[in-house]
């Protein structure tokens, strides 16, 4: 029976071809499933064969550790080089969309306690 080896929901284009090459340069046998047009599926890589799934979850695990060890490193690099992003950095960039967002946020707040402001009266 099939195991759910990776998911790719909320998985970057990039890292989501590291993994299937990754998985093509071991030769493990895979394949992918797509969540359809109501995203009632499950958009994932499957592992057809339950032998491997030892070595593909190790060769899985090794990867995001080293990706997790360069992801910390160029952030860590972005803050000492004054790099990262900031909510001024995002607003001088796109004041717009930070101005509505914003405005969107508050009216949901808003929104949200407005019943419980009335009892309280």
């Amino acid at each position: 029976m099939a195991h759910l080896l990776f998911r790719l929901r909320h998985v970057t284009d990039e890292e989501a071809m590291e993994v299937r090459q990754l998985l093509e340069e071991h030769g493990f046998d895979v394949y992918e499933t797509q969540a359809g047009f109501f995203r009632l599926g499950v958009d994932a890589i499957w592992l057809r064969d339950p032998a491997q799934q030892d070595d593909a979850e190790a060769v899985l695990a090794r990867y995001q550790a080293e990706r997790l060890a360069k992801v910390r490193r160029e952030h860590e690099e972005a803050l000492a080089g004054d790099d990262a992003p900031t909510l001024w950095r995002r607003f001088m960039a796109r004041p717009l969309q930070v101005t509505l967002v914003i405005v969107a946020v508050l009216m949901i707040a808003l929104l949200t306690l407005l019943p419980f402001v009335g009892l309280a009266r």
